[in-house]
This record gives C-alpha cells, structure tokens and sequence, in this order.
C-alpha cells in the first residue's frame, strides 16, 4: 500500500489560503457595488457611472502599483500624496514653459522618482525606517511643490495630457467601423487603458523576473534573502525609485484631469493608496501582495467613495469608513498571518 504524502493536508490548507486572499477582495467588492446599487440603483448602477469610478481609479491604481513592491518588500510609503502634488506641480510648470506634453510629463515622472530617490537612500544608506523616512519625505516634498508653485496654483494649458482622463475620449483617430461598433462600456478614457498596462508590466515584472523574486525574498526574510547572495540595498533603492515613478505618473494624469498643477492635491491620498494595497491581500509585515489584489483594492476605494457621493453621506463619514477599511483589512492581515504561521 502506498504511503501517504505527509506534506499534502499542508499543501492543501496553503492552497486554500491563496484562493481565498484571491477572492476576498473580489467579495468586498460585490459587498460595496451591492450595497450602493441598493441605495441609489439608478445613479450608480449605470454604464455612464462606471467609466466613471474607473476614471476616479487611476490615480490610487497606478500610486497603489508602486507602493505594492514596497509592501510586498516589507517597507512603507507615506510620501505617496506629496510626490503625487509635486509631480502634478512640475508638469504644469513644464507646461507653461513650453516643453510640450511628452518632456513635461517625463519631467513629472522623474520628479516623483527623485522623491523615490530620496526614500530610497535615507532608507539603504542610512539603515533609517522606511516609516520615519517617508514621514519626513511627505512633508519635504509636499513643502517643495508649494515652493514651486509659489503657494498656488499653477495655471497651465493642459494639451493632450487632458484627453487622458477625460470620460468621453475623441475616437476620431478610429476608423469609421471600429467608432460604430465599439460596445458604449469600452470608451473609456486613455488614462485607465495606461493603468491596465501598467499593471500588467507590473505584475509581469514581480512574479516572473528576478528583480519580483528578490522582492519578495526580501519582504520575506531579509537576513535570509542577504545569505542567498540577493543585492537587498540596491533592490530596495530600485523599489523606490520605481514607486515614486509611478507616483510621478500618477501626479502628471492629476495634472491632466485637473489641467493645474496643484500643490495642495492628493492630501491624505497616501492612506487610500496603503489601504488599496493592504485591501488586494498584501502584508504590511511583507513578502505577500498581488498588482491584481492592489487594483481591485482601489477600485473598491473609488467605488467607495463614488457611491458615498452619490449617496448623500457627508464628507467626513467617508474618511472614517476609510479609517475603519484600514484597520479592517490590517486586524484581517494579522489574522492570515497567525494562520500560515500555524
């Protein structure tokens, strides 16, 4: 008679664990469409509605991209709303300078890498906490963009960094069979196409190359991941860097949709962006985090937020219902965390 594999019932609970951190985010989602579908059917259950939580998305979805390798590394990202406002600042600064849309935006994106720059080596070079770090880094780079901006807004023409994130993008590049075919629920603006891309370059980059694997080696056991010959100060530097690029990005579509640089935008956005990825299934203890649990983390906050809007409720429920998803979604980590420890 053949022995039975010792390591299957384990295999078996490890298993079930990861399709359920899989699907929790998805049922939280039906939760929160289903309750406001219930409270305002005809508003909020509309095709029209929902191009526009997508739209609303972008900017906690590609923020949430980045801060989802730092989680997933084990460290944290309070600094996501500045870089974001100080980003939005330097495109409309480039903008009113003239550079035209493509150099301002590269300009945006780099001056979000710089704060992810910073972050980076005060954490790396100095061994100082990722926490203290980017505390300290909100308030710079958030002192920064005010500096900038002269403490207001800058006032910039848009271009074609406007149609990014605009509800009801021009098709007439298409041609003519494709603009009569198109199904009403694929016009969406050009900015959620990019945070789709995104994603999934994102998600490509952290599970099947060697830079994924050392994030998670690192988030996992960082002493371990340092015996195994991993290059962990130069991997968390890179990490950084490329979540204050997507920050960057980030604050150039905010440009876009708001057509000003604005440095007093995206206050408290690093809280939405933390709760996103903590939402999709990531540790704040680190090694564990998806792109796709990120994603549906923040467009269950924009959908949140959307049909709290559209509901009536005040303001400042809003915040303490996000106040109360942070702390869920972290007493829920804690909890999967004592599982797989048992």
């Amino acid at each position: 008679m053949e022995a039975e594999d010792p390591t299957t019932p384990g295999r078996s609970a490890a298993a079930a664990r990861q399709v359920a951190d899989i699907l929790g985010p998805f049922l939280g989602l039906i939760v929160v469409v289903a309750l406001f579908g219930a409270v305002a059917p005809e508003g909020f259950l509309s095709v029209f509605n929902a191009k526009t939580i997508a739209t609303q998305t972008v900017i906690v979805g590609l923020a949430a991209i980045g801060a989802t390798f730092i989680i997933r590394s084990g460290g944290i990202d309070l600094s996501v709303g500045s870089a974001i406002a100080l980003a939005s600042v330097v495109t409309a600064l480039a903008m009113k300078a003239g550079l035209g849309e493509v150099p301002s935006a590269l300009l945006g994106v780099l001056a979000g890498a710089a704060v992810g720059a910073v972050n980076g080596g005060l954490v790396t070079l100095l061994k100082l906490p990722p926490f203290i770090v980017t505390l300290g880094t909100l308030g710079a780079a958030r002192g920064a963009a005010k500096w900038l901006a002269d403490e207001q807004k800058v006032d910039a023409p848009s271009g074609g960094l406007k149609p990014f994130m605009s509800k009801n993008p021009d098709l007439s590049g298409l041609p003519g069979f494709i603009r009569e075919n198109l199904p009403d629920w694929l016009v969406l603006a050009p900015g959620v196409w990019l945070m789709g891309l995104a994603a999934l370059a994102a998600a490509f980059l952290l599970r099947r190359t060697v830079f994924g694997t050392w994030t998670t080696a690192i988030g996992s056991n960082e002493p371990t991941a340092r015996l195994c010959g991993v290059p962990v100060e130069r991997t968390k530097f890179a990490i950084y860097v490329f979540a204050g690029a997507m920050a960057g990005l980030a604050g150039v579509l905010q440009f876009g949709r708001l057509t000003v640089g604005d440095p007093t935008t995206a206050m408290g956005k690093e809280l939405d962006v933390i709760a996103a990825v903590v939402i999709g299934g990531a540790s704040l203890s680190g090694g564990t985090g998806t792109i796709l649990g990120a994603m549906i983390g923040a467009f269950l906050m924009a959908t949140l937020a959307n049909g709290c809007n559209l509901s009536g409720v005040p303001n400042f429920v809003q915040e303490i219902l996000v106040g109360a998803i942070i702390v869920s979604a972290v007493t829920l980590d804690g909890f999967r965390s004592r599982q797989r420890a048992s």
